[in-house]
């Protein structure tokens, strides 16, 4: 069941899906890139600080073999002594360490952006399921992952095994040489092997890489469904949203029936058109239009207005022209005060209002 629903996600998953997903620290990733970029940048550090780090190494095992005979043991001394200690191994250190670091971080930012969440750190049950567990300890991809890990012990070991087979004829003259020629020999040797190795697990990792990218892009596939909902959720539902404009329809025109009874005039069509305008020269810059309809609305305009005793005026080209022109609580345009001037002053002589 499970495997039909996952072949019907045949779509490529929304921005709005990667993002999630990017929230949750899920993101396309290659465990080998940073180990890669981290051994990379140790050789160029090796190269670059070797000699640094070599004389600050053995001026530091001097002083301390030389104090041996003169150290005191006791809580202070002994304090004093693990303190220099870590301090010179801290300096002679710094630049391999330092690099490492950097290289570290410069290759996840590389794969994921800089990226801050906290999301898989939270503990969730569903971890402690013992079946969950065991399924993914057998899965395909813990299976690819022990496959890659053996090649690289492979491919370590028969690197370092040619390398060392290739120096049989310079070994034996190292018993004769002195410790700083031996160290800088086997210093040598290590980074003839890691070189070989590089070029090795640089075309692998890219490899790597490129189907961790893969199969990412598999896990986060949508179903056309998947994409439907997730277009209501962000969106809204079609039915609700039609249902929420109906009801504000409904609740405007309600306030729009409300204020007939406070019209001054109805200008009609007759039958077709219905346009309520109120004014108050005291308050009011121009005549308002309060409600307007058509059809089954303009009936409702007029019932109410003739309830309400609201004087209702027939004039066809003033009623096409207010309700074409004027929306609901706007005032009529400077081209229409002489026609609705002329239906006021009418409805005032009715009302003997001035």
């Amino acid at each position: 069941m499970a495997e039909g629903k996952d072949q019907d996600k045949t779509e490529p998953a929304t921005p709005k899906r990667r993002e999630e997903a990017r929230k949750k620290g899920e993101v396309a990733q290659s465990k080998e890139v940073p180990s890669v970029f981290v051994l990379l940048v140790s050789l160029f550090a090796f190269y670059f600080f070797g000699s640094y780090i070599a004389q600050n190494f053995l001026a530091m095992m001097y002083s301390l073999f030389n104090s041996v005979g003169t150290f005191q043991i006791n809580d202070t001394n002994v304090y004093t002594f693990f303190t220099n200690v870590l301090r010179q191994m801290g300096m002679v250190l710094a630049p391999l360490m330092l690099s490492i670091v950097v290289a570290g971080v410069v290759a996840n930012v590389l794969q994921k952006g800089i990226l801050f969440t906290a999301e898989p750190l939270i503990p969730k049950l569903s971890k402690l399921d013992p079946i969950k567990g065991a399924a993914k300890m057998f899965s395909v991809q813990s299976l690819a992952e022990l496959l890659k890990s053996l090649f690289k012990i492979a491919i370590v070991g028969y690197m370092a095994f040619i390398t060392v087979k290739g120096e049989q004829e310079n070994l034996l003259p190292l018993m004769m040489m002195e410790p700083i020629s031996i160290l800088a020999y086997i210093g040598k040797v290590s980074f003839k092997i890691c070189i070989r190795i590089i070029w090795v697990l640089v075309p692998f990792t890219a490899i790597d890489y490129a189907f961790q990218l893969w199969h990412h892009e598999q896990k986060m596939k949508m179903s056309k469904q998947e994409i439907k909902d997730e277009s209501k959720q962000s969106e809204g539902d079609p039915l609700v949203k039609g249902r929420i404009r109906s009801i504000q329809r409904e609740m405007a025109r309600r306030r729009m029936m409300e204020e007939v009874p406070k019209a001054d005039v109805v200008i009609t069509n007759p039958t077709e058109l219905a346009v309520a305008l109120t004014y108050n020269n005291k308050e009011m810059p121009a005549p308002k239009v309060t409600a307007k309809g058509s059809g089954f609305i303009a009936e409702r305009i007029r019932e109410i207005a003739r309830k309400n005793g609201v004087p209702i005026v027939e004039n066809k080209p003033l009623a096409k022209s207010l309700f074409r022109l004027v929306d609901i609580e706007q005032y009529i345009p400077s081209n229409l005060y002489k026609a609705v001037a002329e239906v006021l002053a009418y409805v005032y002589r009715l009302k003997n209002r001035y």
